[in-house]
């Protein structure tokens, strides 16, 4: 396992970083009977170490009225049932996303597709059983760059008792916010950044602090449960320990497989475990790759005498029921991600940002409309099905697909394929086979995860009958 570059400046950056105790702050409710309260709601909280208190969008667990510096983790149990109410405190529309759930389509969370705009005073309850296990994650689906933007993001544990067992479990939301030099938000995007890559933030956290500081069990193994929430960011993740996949956006790998480097992008999870290193007070650094300025993600801190764990010891997950795809006379259906011509979008109650940059099949989605483009295709029920998928422009983009899990077949751009997955970070150029059982009825999402992308233009839906 190589040690990450610049691993000085690395240090030097989590050098600064304030100490936290292991799991501080994250809220959970596992099998819980009773409905959980998920309250949207507007707050003041300290976002980075040094930043002044800044007005944000938060979700708020059961009865508490502000999160303290860390952004929730909801807990649940794989096959068992879960209800919530969301209750919106907000002076504007919203709704919950289960991002990475197979769940029925009426809880998906989408507006004027799947469910009403929940309007401030109003609630909505979503009750479902998660039939996978893994690390997901929820989010808002309306005026969705200022929502995700001002912080409604959470990371989702859907817990298999099955699994391995782990000295310790962390749960990073990594994001980034757009803030001045005041601690207040400054605009959510620029039009010229939209129309390319995207619009990145100037501040960097891992539950909304600069590189923090987590202690762990030395010679332990760590699950890391990461979940990349930010709006525009793609991460290359590296680590300098011992470190190996277990799952890739909820799905496990039949082996776990070692780490050298990873590739996140919005919308995409990665469950690692680490092996710590045995002596008190040394440290693991996470940190991000990408670019010309490697930075520190989080930092892990051994403590106590050795447990001496080897990391075979953890050994794969349990496989998730996925549908397997019948290939042999599967229907093709081509989808081209690709620019378009810039000309305003249509107003929507859950926000435009005024243009449209980007198109799938060349038709730009024209916003939350009660009246929206036609499907991309129209699926059967049960029915197999190939999408070749080619990327027409220069820039990546994660290409997420609610409600199902398809199956990378192959791809002009990597020779290691993922497992099943919902959600597949396309490169410049490249065109790949993604195959699904349309197991699923209803009208599901099909968009790219950079935000400002999805809201100027790509984004469309598959119909399943």
């Amino acid at each position: 396992m190589p040690a990450l570059t610049r691993r000085t400046l690395l240090k030097a950056s989590a050098a600064t970083a304030a100490s936290f105790a292991l799991g501080a702050g994250l809220a959970a409710r596992p099998g819980t009977a009773a409905p959980l309260t998920l309250k949207a709601q507007f707050s003041a909280a300290k976002i980075a170490e040094g930043s002044a208190e800044t007005r944000v969008m938060t979700w708020g667990l059961g009865d508490t009225q502000a999160l303290s510096g860390v952004p929730p983790v909801l807990r649940m149990r794989q096959g068992q049932p879960f209800a919530a109410r969301l209750v919106n405190a907000l002076d504007e529309p919203t709704t919950v996303h289960w991002h990475g759930l197979r769940i029925p389509n009426a809880m998906d969370g989408v507006p004027e597709m799947t469910q009403p705009y929940v309007y401030p005073g109003d609630g909505f309850d979503y009750a479902f059983t998660p039939p996978d296990a893994g690390t997901f994650w929820y989010h808002p689906h309306c005026n969705t760059l200022t929502q995700m933007g001002h912080g409604m993001t959470g990371v989702i544990v859907v817990e298999n008792p099955a699994d391995p067992v782990f000295d310790a479990e962390i749960v990073l939301n990594l994001r980034d916010w757009r803030l001045g030099a005041d601690g207040s938000f400054i605009a959510p995007f620029k039009p010229r950044d939209a129309a390319r890559g995207g619009t990145y933030g100037t501040v960097r956290t891992a539950n909304w602090q600069r590189a923090p500081q987590f202690e762990a069990p030395a010679g332990g193994l760590v699950r890391l449960r990461i979940a990349a929430t930010d709006v525009t960011r793609i991460y290359t993740l590296g680590i300098d320990a011992p470190t190996s996949i277990l799952a890739l956006d909820s799905n496990a790998l039949p082996l776990p497989l070692s780490l050298d480097t990873l590739d996140l992008g919005p919308g995409q999870r990665a469950d690692l475990v680490v092996r710590m290193p045995d002596g008190e007070g040394q440290t693991v650094t996470l940190g991000n790759l990408r670019g010309s300025s490697p930075w520190t993600i989080a930092t892990l801190v051994a403590r106590g005498s050795s447990l001496k764990r080897d990391l075979a010891e953890a050994g794969a997950l349990a496989q998730n029921p996925i549908a397997r795809p019948e290939i042999a006379g599967a229907e093709r259906i081509p989808l081209d991600v690709t620019a378009t011509a810039e000309h305003k979008a249509v107003e929507s109650i859950c926000g435009s940002l005024g243009y449209t940059f980007w198109a799938i099949n060349k038709v730009p989605w024209p916003g939350d409309t009660p009246d929206p483009v036609a499907p991309l295709a129209e699926l059967k029920l049960g029915r197999s099905y190939v999408f070749e998928i080619a990327n027409r422009t220069p820039h990546a983009h994660p290409i997420h697909l609610h409600g199902l899990t398809f199956h990378v077949l192959s791809s002009n751009k990597r020779t290691v394929l993922p497992p099943p997955t919902d959600t597949i970070l396309l490169q410049p150029d490249e065109q790949a086979e993604l195959a699904l059982v349309a197991d699923n009825p209803g009208d599901w999402m099909l968009h790219c995860h950079i935000i400002e992308h999805q809201k100027t233009g790509m984004s469309s839906y598959l119909r399943i009958v």
